[in-house]
């Protein structure tokens, strides 16, 4: 039996932006998502996907080693049925034996459980986390399987691999990926706040590409402002950061900014992470911020420390 385990992950700054090559900083979750693998003796691959709870939210059968479904189960039909799922399942699969011919094509098959240690529905990396954990079993590289799928800036496959925060830079031949200490004395002041709704990367990355026009400048502010926030050591400065960061973003995809959309009587700071409108915030704050965003009707309130890595 193998068993691979795989990193979520927060992209603190260059949300957007990190597709076009600015400097962006992020960081690893405590929660990921693990890949465990073991062989049967039919021709089948046995593919079982679990929450974190428990529940199997996808099943899923294939014959080998061409890898036609057979068959495929789904709890719900909001993320557009069993067969969509196992489809997508399956192209990752053959894009991966196409790039390792040798990846699945013995005779015998393999019974498969994928757990998630996150709600599924959180956005850290059900998918990022299930390319790199697909990528180390057939051996290839992560990146090139993101790049053949799902496409993306590949931040999200650095923190899977990854315990530490990073500074990420994409780049036409590998990604430029640098470990960082990013670990500020006023984090106990900063908290992440799930927005009951998991929002749709692929839309937001379509609006930011319909609207963008030429974004030199923007992509080295956004860069001048991963390495600020790296420097930091004042949660006054970096509350302004945040707010500089927001501006730039609004201003380019021209939405507004979350903190004016829902929370402009919030005593700290606001932060959207990832395609704005869904998924979580980053947010400055006290003893009194997990009350606030609960009386707002946000229940999920995370202090930093206890999401990060």
């Amino acid at each position: 039996m193998k068993e691979f385990y795989s990193n979520g992950k927060l992209l603190l700054t260059g949300e957007y932006f990190v597709l076009d090559g600015a400097k962006s900083l992020a960081v690893p979750t405590s929660c990921g998502q693990d890949l465990v693998i073991e062989p049967i003796n039919e021709s089948q691959l046995i593919w079982n996907s679990f929450t974190n709870e428990g529940e199997c939210w996808l099943e899923a059968i294939f014959d080998l080693p061409k890898l036609r479904l057979v068959s495929a189960t789904f709890d719900s039909e909001k993320d557009g049925g069993s067969d969509k799922l196992a489809e997508n399942l399956r192209e990752i699969l053959i894009q991966a034996q196409g790039l390792n011919p040798s990846f699945l094509s013995s005779e015998k098959g393999f019974r498969i459980n994928t757990n998630l240690t996150f709600p599924k529905n959180w956005g850290l990396g059900t998918s990022s986390t299930l390319i790199n954990n697909i990528a180390n079993w057939a051996e290839i590289n992560p990146y090139q399987l993101l790049e053949n799928t799902f496409g993306g800036s590949g931040y999200d496959i650095a923190c899977a691999q990854n315990n530490t925060a990073i500074l990420y830079t994409k780049s036409s031949i590998e990604p430029i990926i640098e470990q960082v200490d990013f670990n500020p004395g006023f984090k106990n002041q900063l908290y992440f706040i799930y927005l009951n709704k998991k929002q749709n990367s692929r839309e937001g990355i379509s609006r930011f590409n319909k609207l963008k026009g030429n974004l030199t400048s923007e992509i080295a502010q956004i860069s001048n402002l991963t390495d600020a926030f790296l420097d930091c050591d004042n949660l006054k400065n970096f509350e302004r950061l945040l707010k500089e960061h927001e501006q730039i973003v609004s201003k380019t995809i021209k939405l507004q900014p979350v903190q004016e959309l829902h929370f402009l009587d919030y005593f700290g700071q606001t932060k959207s992470l990832g395609a704005w409108g869904g998924d979580f915030i980053l947010a400055t704050g006290n003893d009194d911020t997990i009350n606030y965003f609960n009386k707002k009707g946000f229940e999920t309130v995370i202090p930093y420390q206890d999401l990060i890595l």
